[in-house]
């Protein structure tokens, strides 16, 4: 977004040049008397990230580089990285740290190392103290641009990422997405529409639209539109396909878009709307913008108009400053609204955000306690929610290969429910009617 608040747009000419020069490395990589190399992408973080490796997949591969998983055979070794957690960070420095190694054995051996951890200062620092000598360091202070047409390698026919959106400006005190993602920035709805064409024609199956607040779509646009307009749109796409998205916003997600999801049958009757507390005192220290018994409201008027909604969130316990009876607010709501999963944090300080210089006088042991009890009743909860579908009959999408013997094929609901199959790999790829058999508290188990 440059100065006057108007999205960035690399030009198609700009577009153009990059891809010439992919073309002449093709060909100097094809020439080699060894063969084209090979290159290891390795991806931490959430499906923005899925989606952003399967472009520079897409580079690698116009610039005549094979794949390769093992990272001991790569000569070209890319690592998109996440700064959400600290945990997410260890990982990728104990990788970097390992490569030091391969790099000695193979002096040859490119690595690159991008994406949020590589724009977040405090970690550009240390890489820069520890790996400075002959190393190339290029981090762009910039609110981010958008950039079409470029290719992608998709490992999936089946399934298929659309990123609709980048950036975050919403600012949660937690959060560090903003300050390594930049502003909120959108792609032309036509873009888009083009895209997921071409999808369906390929035969995609399921199609997750991305973006950090994917209802924040199109404010910047010249011509604004909502997303809930952007999901008629997608819906009017004629095709046997499924549409998912993720992530919503609860401020910003309203009876627009829940009345939409429930008109549009090529959108999924799932929806994540992360919660993150159920203490209205602490939301507001999150700076998430709105109170308990506001997102109490929304969940209930989305299950109203979407009676088999399958509904799921994030929490984090143990933010700086929250008490035990806050935390039991936040089971407690857990308890009312009764998700189907949950995805659990305990919280992990920022460097840069707000929080991580709020005073917080909690021990990690006893944040753990809370945790479990959290836990403990999710698990209770997707347990009897997981048994209601026993003995029903429910149309799935086989995705894949589960590596159980017993159930050998990997497939889900139209709410995103992950069912273990028992059938023929021939069906992967197809929607079928399957028997649900059994259950636990993270999966369904059925026939075909």
């Amino acid at each position: 977004m440059g100065e006057t608040g108007k999205t960035q747009r690399i030009s198609q000419e700009d577009i153009g040049r990059q891809l010439r020069f992919c073309e002449k490395l093709r060909e100097l990589n094809e020439a080699r008397p060894g063969g084209p190399p090979l290159a290891c992408v390795q991806t931490y973080g959430c499906q923005q990230n899925v989606a952003d490796s399967q472009r520079l997949m897409g580079m690698l591969r116009d610039m005549g580089c094979g794949f390769t998983q093992d990272p001991g055979r790569a000569e070209i070794i890319v690592i998109n990285t996440c700064a959400i957690r600290e945990n997410a960070e260890k990982k990728v420095f104990g990788v970097v740290g390992q490569l030091v190694h391969a790099k000695e054995r193979n002096p040859d051996l490119t690595i690159c190392l991008c994406g949020c951890m590589a724009q977040q200062e405090t970690a550009a620092a240390r890489i820069r103290a520890s790996y400075r000598h002959k190393r190339v360091f290029s981090i762009a202070q910039e609110r981010g641009a958008i950039a079409e047409g470029l290719p992608v390698v998709r490992e999936s026919s089946v399934k298929a990422w659309v990123s609709i959106m980048y950036g975050c400006n919403n600012f949660c005190s937690y959060c560090i997405v903003p300050y390594v993602r930049g502003r909120e920035r959108s792609r032309e709805a036509s873009d888009i529409l083009a895209e997921i064409r071409s999808l369906v024609e390929d035969g995609v199956r399921e199609i997750t639209l991305l973006g950090q607040n994917v209802n924040s779509y199109g404010k910047d646009l010249d011509s604004p539109m909502d997303f809930a307009d952007l999901l008629e749109e997608i819906d009017a796409i004629p095709g046997d396909y499924l549409i998912r998205f993720m992530t919503s916003h609860p401020k910003d997600a309203g009876r627009k878009l829940f009345d939409t999801m429930a008109r549009c049958s090529h959108v999924a009757k799932q929806l994540h709307l992360p919660v993150q507390s159920g203490s209205s005192r602490v939301l507001r220290a999150m700076n998430r913008g709105y109170t308990r018994e506001q997102y109490l409201e929304k969940a209930a008027y989305a299950r109203s108009v979407m009676p088999e909604l399958v509904l799921t969130s994030d929490i984090i316990i143990g933010f700086p400053g929250e008490t035990e009876e806050e935390a039991m607010e936040t089971i407690s709501l857990i308890r009312e609204v009764r998700y189907d999963a949950l995805f659990t944090f305990i919280y992990s300080p920022r460097p840069g955000t707000p929080a991580a210089s709020l005073p917080d006088t909690v021990s990690r042991a006893e944040k753990q306690v809370w945790f479990d009890k959290l836990l403990e009743e999710q698990n209770r909860i997707s347990g009897e929610l997981h048994r209601a579908y026993v003995g029903r009959r429910l149309r799935v999408l086989v995705d894949g290969e589960s590596g159980d013997e017993q159930w050998p094929l990997s497939s889900r609901t139209h709410g995103g429910r992950l069912v273990h199959l028992r059938g023929d790999a021939s069906l992967i790829g197809q929607y079928v009617d399957a028997e649900i058999l059994d259950s636990n508290t993270w999966a369904l188990f059925g026939a075909v």
